[in-house]
């Protein structure tokens, strides 16, 4: 493996790096949406027992509602919804301030996704400038009579070529899958998220 590094000179090594950035990434996005509970045991019972109490005017208390917002990444719309109607406020109130909530958790479940998507597009330009570079390799041994300079030249050409393409097929894979988990789990939130505020403001349009 080093002698192959060695072969390839020295663009490989950018490549290198965002190929161990964006492993990294890969595994701590899939480990998160894998294993992050949305709605952990109970929770949503939990949930809309608060609510109903709630819709009966029955005294909740600001820790019983603040400790709902512990439960999981995406309980603090709950938590915001619950809060919002314990304060009287009107739908159209709490709407807008259940959509800024809103904004903050679908960045938990995105985050990095963009980066990883960055590595995939910048990986075969990466591939290409080493191509480039061993191209003038090439064409500089012509000057000097070197077969083991035009050799040098060949091996960054096509080592950084293929580097870059092994990089970028696995992380475009990786974001399209992690992207559709991200999209699935917030469209799981939105509706049960949906489902609550309906509850607690009947007569209101349906979130967007």
């Amino acid at each position: 493996m080093y002698s192959i590094l060695l072969s390839a000179g020295w663009p490989i090594w950018p490549l290198l790096i965002i190929s161990i950035i964006g492993l990294a990434i890969a595994i701590e996005r899939a480990w998160y949406l894998r294993q992050i509970h949305l709605f952990p045991k109970d929770s949503l019972e939990r949930v809309f027992g608060v609510a109903n109490a709630i819709s009966q005017q029955k005294a909740v208390s600001e820790a019983e509602i603040g400790a709902i917002g512990q439960l999981s990444p995406i309980t603090p719309l709950f938590t915001c919804i619950l809060r919002e109607k314990v304060a009287g406020s009107p739908a159209d109130c709490a709407l807008e301030e259940l959509q800024a909530s809103a904004q903050s958790t679908w960045f938990k479940l995105d985050r990095y996704l963009g980066a990883l998507a960055t590595i995939a597009t910048v990986a075969p330009l990466l591939g290409l400038f080493g191509t480039v570079v061993g191209m003038i390799e090439i064409f500089g041994s012509q000057g000097v009579g070197s077969p083991q300079q035009l050799a040098h030249g060949i091996s960054i050409a096509l080592y950084n070529t293929a580097f870059g393409l092994l990089i970028a097929i696995p992380a475009l894979a990786a974001w399209r899958g992690l992207r559709a988990m991200a999209n699935q789990r917030q469209h799981e939130c939105e509706e049960f998220t949906r489902q609550l505020f309906k509850k607690l403001y009947p007569h209101s349009a349906d979130t967007k």
